[in-house]
């Protein structure tokens, strides 16, 4: 019998309930009442324009009890209401929209503190690789509103650089609801390693890279021709460095992601490691302004060094992949039921 069938059944069953004695109907006569609409149970009232079930819960045995979950919910919302802990999709829109409000709050306000800390940002932090050089770089201007268009770009890509800590703290402050119960208990420590591999980044490029960089293109020079940099381009190179390397030191974290999803695996890493050389030598003769060999090296060595670190990283998110999977294998069966 099909479902239609079923449900036509049910419904005429429904039609005729006894009243009980004493209700003023001695005869114990049927009387027809009309059945619910389907997942509207009765709450003495009208709801979109459907008449709510009148009779006595449990008297018609189609009808199951009303639940305490609102049945206008969508099955999202079910599972939020139903004290699980579960989002629902809209649920999810809602709240990256606002971890990216307050990511643009964030940056908004390093970018403010950043223009009204100008003077300093520049002449002490951004200009001071050029003036520890011997002899010091002479910058120029070579546009009539070149230095407003500079602070402009200067403020906002230094208040990024500020910013990418929150802003990484957000990313997986949204992460954290989707894990298990036993994973949100190292997102904190996660979201802490991610911030500290992009600050050693950035702290690697500014005392170490930006200034060997610059000393060889100072003294590389051709007769006559002087080296006086455009402020613009220098304070490009800065910036664009700094965030490169920020970037790119997020290797270890980025490894332990894509292990923890199953998408790489440490044998994996170990078996192509000849490529990820090539790969990183590559890399840093993009990344590495001047073509000297010497600043590739200076900067391939630390990725490379990341690299056998992201094995190390991945073998243990790849091992706490496995335990979890174990541990899902004991409570549910092939079907998703628990046992």
């Amino acid at each position: 019998m099909s479902t239609f069938e079923n449900n036509d059944n049910d419904r005429e069953r429904s039609r005729d309930i006894p009243l009980p004695s004493g209700d003023g109907n001695p005869g114990q006569q049927p009387v027809r009442q009309e059945p619910p609409a389907a997942g509207f149970p009765g709450n003495g009232g009208e709801r979109f324009g459907e008449r709510e079930w009148s009779g006595t819960w449990g008297e018609n045995p189609a009808m199951p009890p009303p639940s305490d979950i609102d049945p206008i919910l969508d099955e999202g919302e079910l599972d939020g209401a139903s004290g699980g802990g579960e989002m629902g999709f809209f649920d999810h829109l809602e709240e990256l929209r606002w971890r990216i409000i307050k990511a643009l709050i964030a940056l908004a306000g390093t970018s403010l503190v950043c223009a009204i800390f100008m003077k300093e940002l520049i002449e002490d932090v951004l200009l001071g690789p050029a003036k520890r050089l011997n002899p010091p770089l002479k910058l120029q201007n070579f546009e009539p509103m070149g230095q407003i268009t500079l602070a402009i770009q200067v403020a906002l890509i230094s208040g990024l650089i500020l910013a990418i800590p929150f802003i990484i703290w957000q990313f997986w402050g949204f992460i954290k609801p989707g894990l298990y119960e036993r994973e949100r208990k190292n997102v904190s420590a996660i979201a802490m390693g991610t911030i500290l591999c992009f600050l050693v980044g950035v702290a690697f490029a500014y005392f170490v890279m930006i200034p060997t960089s610059l000393g060889f293109a100072a003294s590389v020079t051709w007769g006559p021709i002087q080296n006086n940099f455009s402020i613009s381009a220098y304070f490009s190179f800065i910036l664009g460095f700094i965030l490169s390397c920020g970037v790119v030191f997020e290797m270890p974290m980025l490894s332990y992601a894509l292990s923890r999803f199953g998408v790489v695996t440490p044998q994996f890493l170990r078996k192509y490691w000849r490529h990820a050389l090539v790969i990183i030598l590559i890399a840093a003769a993009i990344i590495t302004p001047t073509p000297d060999p010497f600043n590739q090296l200076l900067l391939a060595a630390p990725l490379y060094g990341l690299y056998e670190l992201s094995i190390i990283v991945a073998r243990l998110a790849y091992k706490q992949r496995t335990v979890a999977a174990e541990e899902y294998a004991e409570e549910f069966d092939e079907g998703g039921r628990l046992r």
